[in-house]
């Protein structure tokens, strides 16, 4: 019997399955997209997705994902205690000043707290900001590190972009693949 035959002709089935698999997944997913996705693009995806090495990849980002995102929230969730304590600490000493105060200071004491407040407020506002901005610039490397990532193992549609409708079409693209393996992992396929 000729082995490299048998192979093939189950390579042929594997891939037929997929993209029928992935053809009745698409028609959950909203008209215009289907419409930017050809048979080709199908038929490719279907590809390389026989063996099972791409749904590792997916997995892989998505681990790494999940873990800066958690890390990243949690940098933020630091700097905001951060903020709460020394707001705190501020409105204490305040708190204890104005105990301690002679009435004819009263006004003085107030206006130069009012001061601090708003200085503390103002830093507190720009810490946030430049945590945002590190945040959305991390996440932003991490959708490119995905890409060229993807890309490389011979995802269709992957290469590195940041058009909001091609990241749309990679993030339908994404969402395929996953059903697709939660579906044949279910099925005890894979």
């Amino acid at each position: 019997m000729d082995t490299h035959g048998a192979d093939s002709t189950k390579q042929q089935e594997r891939h037929y399955f997929l993209l029928s698999e992935l053809q009745s997944l698409v028609k959950d997913l909203s008209s215009s997209f289907q419409q930017r996705l050809s048979y080709n693009t199908l038929s490719d995806l279907a590809l390389a997705l026989i063996d099972g090495t791409v749904y590792e990849i997916v997995q892989g980002l998505l681990d790494i994902q999940h873990l800066t995102e958690k890390n990243l929230y949690n940098q933020r969730q630091k700097l905001h205690c951060e903020h709460q304590a020394l707001k705190q600490d501020l409105l204490r000493k305040h708190k204890d000043a104005l105990q301690s105060c002679k009435s004819h200071n009263l006004v003085l004491l107030r206006s130069n707290q009012q001061a601090e407040l708003e200085a503390l407020e103002i830093r507190v506002r720009e810490e946030q900001r430049m945590m945002d901005k590190k945040i959305v610039a991390e996440m932003d490397q991490k959708v490119i590190d995905q890409q060229n990532t993807l890309e490389k193992a011979g995802v269709p549609g992957f290469y590195i972009t940041t058009n909001p409708q091609e990241l749309t079409v990679q993030m339908n693209l994404l969402e395929l693949i996953l059903k697709l393996q939660q579906k044949e992992s279910q099925c005890g396929t894979l």
